[in-house]
């Protein structure tokens, strides 16, 4: 079972991911994670650590507010 949350906070971080024209693969090598990392966050299916949100987003040169503000 989903946990709300983290879907929307997943569907934040492929929405910003997306609109930066950024890969999956691009992002994890950005943000120093592997690429499986990148996609179970997004479809929302792991806990996120706050210090991994902090590495995604600042690879997605963003704050981590924007990402949790689920604004899409």
């Amino acid at each position: 079972m989903k946990d709300e949350l983290l879907f929307k906070i997943g569907q934040s971080v492929r929405y910003i991911r997306m609109k930066k024209g950024i890969s999956q693969e691009e992002l994890a090598f950005r943000a120093n994670l592997n690429m499986n990392s990148i996609s179970t966050l997004e479809r929302g299916l792991n806990n996120v650590k706050i210090k991994t949100l902090y590495s995604i987003a600042e690879a997605l040169e963003v704050k981590v507010e924007d990402i949790l503000n689920c604004k899409f």
